[in-house]
């Protein structure tokens, strides 16, 4: 079932039209079930690559929203379940789809599918092994972080800066690194909002993100209790889901904010949701880069963010949103009330943040990184 089959190596020869002397066969590895950050990092990457003709085989959960898009797109994709680092399963099938595809790349995408790389064949020539570290969680300086990161894999891509700091304090030698943001589609968020910020009787707050504790909802519920406390009135509208959900659902309830808080769940079509609000907020404790803040700073969306990891590298504090501490609910209720209060500058913050993201997060600048990074891991000859 897993089996993809042979791949002529003369079809390789053709150039991909990045600059490159042949196309590449590349193994992608992702078997989270949720739609995240990550995910639609992976799918824009996929999406680059196959544009400029370079093989794509995808493993990830047959019933996940990543499965279900790569479908349109000139990917092998096949199912692939894995229910924690403990669950060894599939690694037989995995070790035969390596050792017979002649892969060019094995790009590992998440933490599980890097634990797994730990009973996968590897040699000193090809494929070469790169994995994306997406989270700012610290990594404990022992054997097994030198054996992941120095030796069982050539490349570690890092999303930000303080991702890159974290693996280097662990251990990781800083070579084999390679700084690689996260990028978007700027075009998708061109659409206009249904009433500029103070047009409207009351001001929407947005906040995108899964519901998991990492993220930090339940501060923002906290502030919007505070805000309301103050007689400010506003509306909260939180797109996602996840395990957290039903928690939260109660405290919104508890904080007295059942009529002001809308729980949206999973939401698809991200650019649409931001044309429903009029700032975006993003309580996270932990943060590799947030993929959704660069999303409402495109849509031209002042952002009101915590300082945590790559935060304080996507979102410029004073200048295209507020940064405050994460794990405070006052600080985030006062920077929400002072944008609220000031919509002219939270216009020109807005303004200011899709410009940042033209220049610096694209999904095109994002992609051709990755593809370099491959060619300089095969010690290719552009």
């Amino acid at each position: 079932m897993l089996s993809f089959g042979s791949w002529n190596w003369r079809r390789r020869k053709k150039l991909s039209g990045s600059g490159h002397s042949r196309l590449l066969k590349i193994l992608h590895i992702d078997p989270e079930r949720n739609w995240g950050g990550g995910e639609a990092q992976v799918f824009g990457l996929l999406t680059y690559l196959a544009a400029k003709g370079h093989q794509n085989d995808l493993l990830t959960h047959p019933t996940g929203p990543l499965f279900a898009r790569c479908q349109q797109l000139h990917v092998t994709t096949l199912p692939l379940k894995v229910r924690n680092d403990l669950d060894l399963r599939c690694v037989p099938a995995l070790r035969r789809i390596i050792k017979n595809g002649n892969y060019d790349i094995v790009h590992l995408h998440t933490k599980r599918a890097h634990v797994l790389s730990l009973w996968l064949p590897s040699s000193a020539n090809r494929p070469k092994w790169v994995v994306t570290r997406r989270m700012d969680y610290p990594e404990a300086k022992s054997w097994l972080t030198g054996y992941l990161y120095n030796r069982r894999v050539d490349g570690v891509v890092a999303i930000s800066r303080t991702i890159r700091d974290l693996l280097i304090s662990a251990g990781v030698v800083p070579r084999r690194i390679r700084l690689i943001h996260s990028g978007i589609d700027p075009r998708r968020y061109d659409r206009q909002p249904d009433e500029p910020m103070g047009g409207a009787d009351v001001t929407v707050v947005g906040c995108l993100a899964g519901l998991e504790e990492r993220k930090g909802h339940r501060f923002l519920l906290e502030a919007a209790a505070c805000l309301k406390a103050g007689g400010l009135k506003l509306k909260y509208q939180i797109a996602g889901d996840g395990p957290c959900r039903t928690q939260l659902e109660q405290l919104t309830r508890q904080l007295g904010l059942r009529d002001e808080v809308r729980f949206l769940g999973f939401v698809a079509d991200t650019a649409e949701f931001l044309t429903k609000i009029d700032l975006f907020v993003m309580p996270s404790l932990f943060e590799g880069l947030g993929v959704a803040a660069l999303e409402a700073m495109a849509a031209g969306k002042p952002v009101i963010a915590t300082s945590a990891g790559g935060l304080v590298e996507s979102v410029l504090d004073g200048i295209t949103g507020i940064l405050v501490p994460p794990g405070e609910p006052t600080a985030l209720a006062e920077a929400i009330a002072k944008l609220v209060r000031a919509p002219s500058l939270a216009g020109e913050m807005g303004r200011r943040g899709r410009e940042r993201v033209m220049q610096h997060f694209t999904l095109a600048e994002m992609a051709q990184h990755n593809e370099s990074f491959y060619y300089e891991l095969l010690g290719a000859v552009r």
